[in-house]
C-alpha cells in the first residue's frame, strides 16, 4: 500500500480502487492493497462488512469471526505481518456486492471521519493496542453465536469498526467507545440468553 490509511473514507476509495480491477473480489485481494502490515485496516474492513447488510447472509458472522481471530491473535503475537491461510485468502465476493457494501458505507464514513482525530495514544499504543486486540479476540470467538441472536452480529461489527477506525486513525477515544460498545455488546447477549 502506497498510501498511508488514515480514515474511513480513504479505505473506502482504496477498497472502491480494487473492485474496480477484480471481479470476484478475494479477502486475498484487499489484503493485498491494504499491505502487509493490514492488521487495523483488516479489523476495520471486518467489522464493517458485519456492520452492513452483508452480516444477515449466513455465515457471514462465523466466517468474519474467524477472520477476526486469526487478525487478533497474531496482534497479541506481536507479530510483524499478517498471516491468513489460502483458504480463507481465496473467499470472495461480487464485485457488484462488493460495490454495493463500499458506496452504502460512503455517507456514514464521510460524518465518522469529522470526529476521527489522534487523541489519547496511549489507549491505541503498546498496551492499548493489547487491549483491543484481547477484546477482539473475544469478539471473533463470540460471532458464530451471534448468528443466532438477531443484530448481535451488527452490534459487534459496530465495536469492531471502531476498535479499527481507533488504530487506524489513533483516536483512544474511539477505543473508549468501542469498549462500551462492545459491555452493550456483552449485556445484551447474556440477557437475552437468560
Amino acid at each position: 500500500m502506497q498510501e498511508h490509511i488514515r480514515n474511513l473514507s480513504q479505505l473506502l476509495i482504496h477498497l472502491e480502487r480494487l473492485a474496480s480491477k477484480h471481479d470476484p473480489v478475494t479477502l486475498g485481494q484487499v489484503l493485498e492493497a491494504l499491505g502487509q502490515r493490514s492488521f487495523a485496516p483488516l479489523l476495520l474492513v471486518a467489522g464493517l462488512i458485519l456492520f452492513s447488510p452483508l452480516s444477515g447472509i449466513p455465515g457471514v458472522p462465523t466466517l468474519m469471526g474467524l477472520t477476526i481471530l486469526l487478525t487478533s491473535v497474531q496482534m497479541l503475537l506481536l507479530r510483524r505481518h499478517l498471516w491468513l491461510p489460502q483458504w480463507l485468502l481465496r473467499k470472495s465476493i461480487s464485485r457488484a456486492k462488493f460495490l454495493r457494501v463500499v458506496q452504502w458505507l460512503y455517507r456514514p464514513a464521510a460524518t465518522i471521519d469529522r470526529w476521527l482525530q489522534p487523541r489519547l495514544s496511549l489507549l491505541v499504543h503498546r498496551g492499548g493496542s493489547y487491549l483491543i486486540a484481547l477484546v477482539s479476540t473475544a469478539i471473533g470467538m463470540a460471532l458464530p453465536a451471534m448468528e443466532i441472536l438477531p443484530f448481535s452480529a451488527t452490534i459487534a461489527g459496530l465495536a469492531l469498526t471502531l476498535f479499527g477506525l481507533a488504530l487506524v486513525a489513533q483516536d483512544g477515544l474511539t477505543a473508549l467507545i468501542a469498549v462500551g460498545v462492545t459491555g452493550m455488546i456483552a449485556g445484551l447477549s447474556l440477557w437475552l440468553w437468560m
